[in-house]
């Protein structure tokens, strides 16, 4: 039977090969962490490799994941549906071993890491949920929920500021099935970096309430071994393992140097290191008694059979909670959901209340919260200026780990890295708000939520120089750009209460990526619609208000600027111009409607175009065509009163009205 040193060379040896093959990738932190892999895989990790989707596995974090052929050679040789041609196929296009880990290309893999640290976060928002969803659904005698998150990270991961935000944010929650193991080979890219990165990393993490185990030889199983199942008995903290090892361990010139970072070894030097480890197998190839012995699909079956026993006593003794963790694993809303919207759709309508559209989002949340125990919500310690509180919450707090807001603390770039994890673990639809400039904050996170396509919610308010006072710091100018040209992220910028309902309803219902919420500090005017513009808003753009007969001219407007719009719209209508205005509050969705009902709804014939929106211009010159006009902004706000900001920055009735004017005259010439 192969000893744990030849079950590790067999990492070692198929990263080389595949990176060597490539021309291209990392080699060194694969074979540095290929002793503490083998341990966690082979000896703790609970998975099934026939079923990468079981709900109850422990999920596997490479926050370092520039190593991502350590990942790949893990799941091929644990019998995932991962073979030796896709490992020949490294970093070549279309494979199913990218670069980097990528979600939904290669099963197996949890997490989309790239960037550094964000696979710590996610990791962190996956061991919360696990928690929460373990305190709301076992039951004596029935853990349904039990399972741990193991992450591995480096260096590159603890520099990044997002694990300060992380870290601290976990250990004041005390995720006690968090474990996460650090590389500490002490090199990067740039060498070695105790020119750089001096700090004292356990008592950091000590200081954040972590449990820390020191010390341990990353090239000792048995250390390894002893650190892992110290961390799994551990009832009130999450914990770090320091694990020292060497990058490039084997490599006979190149270990422990930069030079087996970021680039193949080369022929001469993997030749040498298969004479140093005696690994005398061609490329590619591994001996059976080795696949063997790594092989996990017999032990996953066996783990999830067990589980499945569990599952169908739970179900006998406790259904209804049962039909509830089913239904959320699945990503199923109530049946009566649609009945639940109409029903808020039409009572919003009724009323027509002039309130703020982040207080209208408050006004959802308050009247669904009920029906939706999935919703956990949160805010950057902004909750009573985002109002993502409702009248529902539950919150969560340290150790107890019940309930369905969080209170994230000053952490915009952490909160919503965790929110993806949250998300990628299932059973909740995360959300979480901040101030709409603050998303800059958050930026990279929000970009990992397209790239994963994860149902994540961001509630971004106080979302233009409308919020005023605060000043420029505070007033966000291009950063609804920055949201919409996003791949896979969805924006709605509502105009009013009603269609603040749609675009919440929008954003719970969509399944293939995240959707940023972009809402008014400011009271908003309420807007009469009849039941034929009420299903019109969920395509994303429509007719808010017509004239008599074909308009001359069309305004459109988003959020807040809807007011000036249809101000203009009545001044322009008594001047004997026919103006239709539309209310355009969410651009992608409108743009993937048919082409039938975009003509309907914008005019080819109809080039008198103008959009005001108090935001950057460019975004929109593909809807107005050469002789539309802007209202819009290319600087920066200022700090005064909302309508004095307005009115000194041109966003005004005034400024529209002569826009139209102007595009009517260059459509007469």
């Amino acid at each position: 039977m192969p000893n744990k040193r030849e079950l590790a060379n067999a990492i070692r040896f198929l990263s080389i090969d595949a990176v060597q093959q490539a021309k291209s990738g990392h080699p060194g932190m694969p074979m540095g962490m290929a002793d503490i892999a083998e341990v966690l895989w082979n000896d703790f990790l609970c998975h099934n490799p026939n079923n990468p989707h079981w709900f109850n596995r422990d999920r596997f974090v490479l926050s370092n994941g520039h190593g991502s052929m350590l990942l790949y050679s893990l799941l091929h040789l644990s019998g995932y549906d991962l073979s030796i041609q896709d490992l020949k196929q490294f970093r070549q296009l279309h494979s199913r071993t990218p670069g980097h880990p990528e979600v939904g290309i290669t099963p197996g893999v949890e997490v989309t890491t790239g960037p550094l640290g964000q696979g710590l976060a996610c990791a962190v928002g996956l061991a919360l949920a696990e928690q929460l969803l373990a305190n709301d659904f076992n039951q004596p005698g029935h853990k349904i929920i039990d399972h741990y998150t193991y992450c591995f990270v480096g260096d590159g991961c603890l520099m990044e500021g997002i694990s300060h935000e992380v870290g601290s944010f976990a250990g004041t929650l005390g995720l006690r099935k968090l474990i996460v193991i650090w590389d500490d080979n002490g090199i990067s890219i740039d060498g070695d970096v105790v020119n750089w990165f001096k700090d004292n990393t356990p008592q950091r993490f000590l200081s954040y309430g972590w449990n820390v185990i020191s010390g341990v030889d990353g090239h000792d199983p048995q250390a390894i071994s002893v650190a892992i199942k110290a961390a799994r008995t551990e009832q009130h903290k999450p914990t770090l393992i320091c694990c020292k090892t060497q990058i490039g361990f084997g490599a006979p010139n190149f270990v422990g140097t930069a030079k087996a970072h970021g680039s193949p070894l080369g022929a001469d030097e993997i030749a040498a290191t298969r004479q140093n480890l005696g690994w005398e197998y061609a490329p590619f190839v591994i001996p059976d008694e080795i696949y063997k012995t790594w092989n996990a699909q017999e032990k996953g079956k066996l783990a999830e059979q067990q589980w499945q026993k569990l599952w169908l006593e739970y179900k006998a003794v406790y259904p209804q909670l049962a039909n509830e963790l089913q239904r959320r694993i699945d990503s199923k809303l109530p049946d009566n959901w649609s009945n639940i919207i109409n029903d808020l759709l039409h009572q919003t309508q009724d009323a027509m209340p002039e309130v703020a559209s982040r207080k209208a989002s408050q006004n959802f949340l308050d009247s669904i919260g009920n029906y939706l125990p999935e919703l956990l919500g949160g805010s950057a310690d902004l909750s009573c200026s985002n109002l993502t509180n409702h009248k529902h919450v539950r919150e969560v707090l340290p150790q107890e780990l019940h309930g369905n807001y969080i209170n994230y603390g000053v952490r915009e770039f952490g909160m919503s890295a965790m929110m993806n994890g949250i998300a990628l673990h299932g059973g909740f639809i995360p959300y979480g708000g901040t101030f709409l400039t603050f998303a800059d904050y958050a930026r990279n996170a929000i970009r990992m939520s397209g790239l994963m396509r994860q149902r994540v919610i961001y509630v971004y308010t106080h979302d233009s120089i409308g919020l005023g006072e605060d000043g420029p710091t505070h007033q966000p100018i291009e950063h609804l750009t920055m949201l919409r040209i996003t791949p896979n992220v969805s924006v709605w910028r509502p105009c009013d209460a009603v269609e603040t309902v749609v675009a919440w309803q929008a954003a719970i219902e969509r399944l293939e990526g995240p959707t940023c919420l972009s809402l008014s500090r400011q009271n908003l005017p309420a807007y009469w619609r009849s039941e034929q513009m009420l299903e019109q808003i969920k395509r994303g753009g429509y007719v808010l208000q017509e004239c008599a007969d074909f308009p001359d001219a069309i305004i459109i407007a988003t959020g807040s600027e809807l007011e000036i719009a249809v101000a203009a719209a009545d001044q322009l209508t008594r001047q004997g111009v026919k103006i239709r205005v539309v209310s355009m509050p969410c651009v992608d969705v409108f743009l993937k409607q048919d082409s039938t009902y975009r003509s309907s709804i914008l005019p080819e014939t109809v080039a008198a175009r103008v959009v005001v929106e108090a935001g950057s211009r460019e975004f929109w010159y593909q809807l107005i065509g050469p002789r539309g006009k802007i209202i819009g902004l290319n600087t920066y706000g200022e700090s005064a009163p909302a309508s004095e900001v307005y009115t000194a920055l041109g966003i005004t009735v005034a400024a529209v009205v002569d826009a139209v004017q102007q595009s009517l005259m260059i459509e007469g010439d």
